[in-house]
C-alpha cells in the first residue's frame, strides 16, 4: 500500500517550472542540483554570492511541487557586533528586525502574497536558532542562514535534528563570523570533515549579485587580514 507521504506527493504535485522572480545563473542552478541529491549542502560564498536566495528558491520549488510538505528557516540570534537583548520590546519585537532579512530573500523571490499565505498557513515557519532543541524535522526542507555563526554544539544539535525524507541547507561565510570567539564556529569544521559523508556535499558560489565595487572592496580586506 503506498504511504502517507507518496499519497500527499502523487495528488498535490504541480507539473512544469515554477517562475520565480530571480534568474538563478549556472552556479547557482549548479548548486541547486546538488541541494536536490543530497541530504545535506553547505553552501558557501562571500557577501552578496547569493546563497540564500538559491537555498530559498530550491525550497520554494520542492514546497510549491509538493515534493516536501514544510520549510523551516533558522539563523542564530547574533547580530553583527551587537546583543539583541538591550533592543527594547518583548521577544517578539526584538526578533522581529533581526529575522526581516529572511522575508526579504523569500519576497525578492517569489511574490509575497503568496509567501504570506503560506507563512500563515504553517507550511514555511521562520524561527531562531535558541528554538531548535527538541524538534525534529521530517518530510520540509530546512535553511540555516548565516552558518558562519552557529555554534559547534549548536551546529551538532540541528544536523542531528534530521529525520526521513529532509534536507538541511546551511549557508555560510567564514569571513563574516560575527561571534566573540570565531574559534567557537561549527561552520568550517563541517565543511573540513563532513565533505567525504555520502549525501553531505560542499559548494562554493563566486559570482557577485551585488555592485561591482562590492567585491573590489571584499578583496581588499581579504588581502589586508
Amino acid at each position: 500500500m503506498e504511504d502517507n507521504q507518496e499519497i500527499f506527493k502523487n495528488k498535490h504535485k504541480i507539473k512544469g517550472d515554477i517562475k520565480f522572480s530571480i534568474y538563478l545563473n549556472d552556479e547557482q542552478r549548479e548548486a541547486k542540483r546538488i541541494i536536490l541529491e543530497n541530504t545535506v549542502t553547505v553552501i558557501k560564498g562571500n557577501a552578496g554570492s547569493g546563497k540564500s536566495a538559491v537555498a530559498v528558491a530550491t525550497a520554494l520549488d520542492l514546497l510549491f511541487k509538493k515534493e516536501i510538505e514544510k520549510i523551516i528557516i533558522t539563523r542564530p540570534a547574533i547580530a553583527s557586533f551587537e546583543d539583541i537583548g538591550y533592543l527594547p520590546g518583548s521577544k517578539d519585537e526584538k526578533l522581529q528586525p533581526y529575522l526581516a532579512p529572511l522575508y526579504d530573500i523569500m519576497n525578492k523571490v517569489y511574490k509575497k502574497e503568496i509567501i504570506e499565505k503560506h507563512l500563515a498557513e504553517g507550511n514555511i515557519e521562520v524561527i531562531p536558532l535558541g528554538f531548535m532543541r527538541g524538534r525534529n524535522f521530517s518530510n520540509c526542507l530546512v535553511i540555516v542562514d548565516e552558518g558562519q555563526n552557529v555554534q559547534d554544539k549548536q551546529m551538532q544539535l540541528l544536523l542531528g535534528r534530521l529525520c526521513k525524507g529532509s534536507k538541511m541547507v546551511i549557508c555560510g561565510d567564514s569571513s563574516q563570523i560575527d561571534l566573540k570567539d570565531k574559534k567557537l564556529s561549527g561552520f568550517d569544521f563541517i565543511c573540513k570533515n563532513m565533505k567525504d559523508i555520502n549525501g553531505f556535499e560542499v559548494v562554493t558560489l563566486k559570482v557577485n549579485h551585488r555592485a561591482p565595487i562590492v567585491e573590489e572592496i571584499l578583496k581588499i580586506y581579504k588581502e589586508v587580514e
